[in-house]
């Protein structure tokens, strides 16, 4: 639910309202006592429609059913409509209250793009793997909020797979926390912010410490994937708001069998001082990839190593 917005969530239960009514229309209408036959009863589609009104109105508790003298279907249909009239206020309320709390600020890339060590944004790393094959993997995500103030923000990283068990075969749930480069480019337990600008793209890089030559890839920080199942990779972000005073966290999985990597570097942002962050070149690609270079070189590959300088 604090995935969708409110105007969702309340369609969503006018909808859920609206065909409950509907079906406590058609079995008041075929347990009312009437000389008329079933046909008739549901010929008539204006007291079919103005039947269902009543019910939703009920339901909603802004009227009441009267079912008729010695009727116990619509005695339990009339209560169901009452009951439901009683508990509507409290869930459109747990809607409301829902979406109030459950801050989500960050916006996560769709895909974790993995690419040659050599191209993160840390001149002293990208030197000392300029002639290594081995990989990293970048997790992008920015802030959406306007009116939210972020800071504190800290980025964690752990692999979860599950291997079997050398006792009894069965399948044991492992993690492993994974090292992340830092603000100096240097591996760390974790990666920290001081500030959360507006819309800013973050990364975060995560080495592989081996070359990844295609997808999925079986060796991470020296952990041999090959025999492991249900592999997955867990980016946790944690942040204070000022103001609030409160902790915000958020989280993203991604699935090595199910296609939340890439092979490539990501398409970065331009920024631009002068104008407003959302209208920085490169939004419409957040999700793509840099475009292959003119030699023919495969989009989905990292690129080449380049010469140390």
């Amino acid at each position: 639910m604090a995935g969708r917005t409110v105007h969702a969530l309340l369609l969503m239960a006018l909808g859920a309202l609206a065909g409950l009514s509907v079906v406590v229309a058609a079995a008041w209408t075929l347990t009312e006592h009437s000389p008329r036959s079933m046909a008739e009863r549901f010929s008539n589609e204006e007291r079919l429609f103005d039947l269902s009104l009543t019910v939703l109105r009920a339901c909603v508790g802004t009227d009441n059913l009267e079912p008729e003298p010695d009727s116990t279907a619509h005695q339990l249909l009339a209560t169901l409509a009452s009951v439901t009239g009683s508990l509507v206020p409290a869930v459109l309320l747990g809607i409301v209250l829902i979406k109030m709390f459950a801050l989500r600020p960050f916006v996560w890339r769709r895909r974790a793009s993995i690419s040659h060590a050599w191209t993160a944004d840390f001149p002293g790393y990208s030197r000392q793997h300029a002639d290594s094959d081995d990989a990293i993997i970048a997790v992008r995500f920015y802030n959406r909020f306007d009116n939210l103030s972020v800071v504190d923000l800290r980025a964690r990283a752990h692999l979860r797979y599950l291997e079997r068990s050398p006792h009894d075969g069965s399948l044991v749930i492992y993690k492993q926390w994974l090292r992340v480069l830092d603000a100096k480019g240097e591996p760390a337990e974790e990666r920290s912010w001081l500030a959360v600008e507006r819309g800013a793209p973050f990364t975060v890089w995560i080495p592989v410490e081996a070359p990844v030559d295609g997808l999925p890839f079986r060796r991470i920080q020296g952990k041999d994937l090959s025999g492991s199942h249900g592999v997955k990779l867990l980016v946790r972000l944690t942040a204070r708001t000022v103001g609030l005073g409160t902790e915000v966290a958020d989280e993203r999985w991604f699935d090595l069998e199910a296609g939340d990597f890439e092979l490539g570097r990501f398409v970065p942002l331009q920024p631009d001082l002068d104008k407003d962050v959302w209208r920085w070149e490169g939004w419409t690609d957040f999700d793509g990839l840099i475009p292959p270079r003119p030699n023919g070189e495969d989009p989905g590959q990292a690129p080449a190593p380049r010469p140390q300088t």
